[in-house]
């Protein structure tokens, strides 16, 4: 499903340059779950928003479902986003003023699917991630898990090939990133592609597939 090969990105930072990935190889199959575990600074978040079509690389290769990204204008990038990929981040970026069941049904607005539609997805990604009792609360009235169950609901509403998640567990107590862990076992388990992109290696360690990144550098975790 995800192949890089060569892939790097070069910043200028105070006329600095710096190789935050500097000839990343990697390939991730359909239905894997995968930890990529690296310190502040490592080129982790760079290796997101390339995987999450948010950025491109500024020389190698990389393929999604077999397509050269590169090759994509931005309208296009934009559609694969919102058809392929599903985005859970580590401040859940939920909207304030909507509810929860509003939340989850905005991309689906996007896609342009009927109201009836979108009202049975939405139900059906709620009752998945057993919020449905907190459909009509904001996310001011939910707990830090909820929201992130929340965002997690949002992110599946499209029915994506990928779930990309950026510190998913960031923001969470202990006990409460471990039920978010679990859902995502759950979800692996029924065959969703998962990339969690983390810091803690004890999230890191729940992953069947562990991979490191350091320097710009990538590296298979044994």
């Amino acid at each position: 499903m995800i192949t890089l090969d060569q892939v790097t990105k070069v910043y200028r930072v105070g006329g600095e340059e710096v190789r935050a990935l500097d000839g990343a190889s990697l390939h991730i199959a359909q239905g894997e779950f995968v930890a990529i575990i690296g310190p502040s600074g490592s080129g982790k978040s760079t290796l997101m928003n390339i995987v999450g079509c948010l950025d491109t690389a500024d020389s190698g290769i990389y393929e999604l479902d077999g397509q050269r990204i590169e090759r994509y204008s931005e309208d296009e990038l934009a559609r694969i986003r919102n058809r392929k990929i599903g985005f859970i981040f580590q401040n859940f970026n939920l909207l304030s003023r909507m509810t929860a069941e509003e939340n989850v049904e905005l991309p689906l607005v996007y896609q342009r699917l009927s109201v009836r539609a979108r009202r049975q997805r939405v139900a059906e990604m709620l009752n998945l991630v057993e919020l449905s009792d907190r459909k009509g609360h904001k996310p001011t009235e939910l707990s830090g898990g909820q929201q992130q169950r929340v965002a997690i609901a949002r992110a599946l509403a499209t029915k994506p090939s990928l779930l990309l998640a950026d510190e998913p567990t960031g923001n969470l107590d202990s006990r409460t990133g471990k039920e978010i862990m679990a859902l995502f076992h759950r979800l692996h388990a029924e065959g969703n592609t998962i990339v969690v992109i983390t810091h803690d290696q004890s999230v890191a360690d729940q992953a069947p597939r562990r991979i490191r990144i350091l320097d710009g550098r990538v590296q298979e975790v044994a």
